[in-house]
């Protein structure tokens, strides 16, 4: 894409022309995935790449035709691919601060066993809509990207993306009190 042609598409995507938009995604995307999985797993770098190009999208009359959209979209998937990998780091930290802390009570009989926080589990997963749920656990238990998902559902990965977000906040909201809990027991 020429200087002349990537500063139209500038122009075309902040004015809202989806081609602009789809003309910006064929030329970065491989690309960013290929420089993102640099730090995290593939599948990962894809869902940072699609949701840095929603980004792109949602705040294209932000854009200024001086500013390089290639320079800004490396340095988005860059950070977000590191917040990614400091973010499992301190997850993995706290799961065995929380082992240690309460090793000596799960001893405890008294403890909710792990049966009651699965059913305290699927009880929250029940307040979920349909939809919300099965893109949840299409996600989590079988491993599916947000594209794989939206793929099999007929939806957009955003669709997929806002989805696992809203079951998300239901889950934190409704075991909040059990979290630490069940961190550590369905990490076992």
């Amino acid at each position: 894409m020429t200087n002349q042609n990537l500063t139209w598409t500038i122009e075309a995507l902040r004015q809202g022309h989806p081609k602009a938009f789809e003309a910006l995604y064929a030329q970065y995307y491989r690309a960013l995935c290929a420089f993102s999985a640099q730090y995290i797993p593939l599948a990962e770098a894809e869902e940072v790449v699609q949701d840095t190009m929603l980004w792109l999208w949602e705040h294209r009359d932000l854009l200024d035709e001086a500013l390089s959209v290639k320079t800004l979209l490396f340095t988005i998937v860059k950070n977000k691919s590191l917040n990614l990998v400091t973010h499992e780091e301190i997850r993995r930290r706290v799961h065995q601060e929380i082992e240690e802390k309460y090793r000596e009570k799960f001893n405890d009989p008294d403890l909710y066993t792990q049966q009651e926080i699965f059913a305290l589990y699927r009880q929250a997963l029940g307040k979920l809509s349909e939809e919300v749920r099965k893109a949840f656990e299409m996600n989590r238990s079988q491993h599916l990207t947000h594209k794989e998902i939206a793929e099999r559902l007929g939806v957009s990965p955003q669709t997929i993306n806002y989805r696992i977000g809203q079951a998300l906040r239901l889950l934190r909201r409704e075991l909040k009190d059990f979290l630490p809990f069940a961190l550590l027991m369905l990490s076992l």
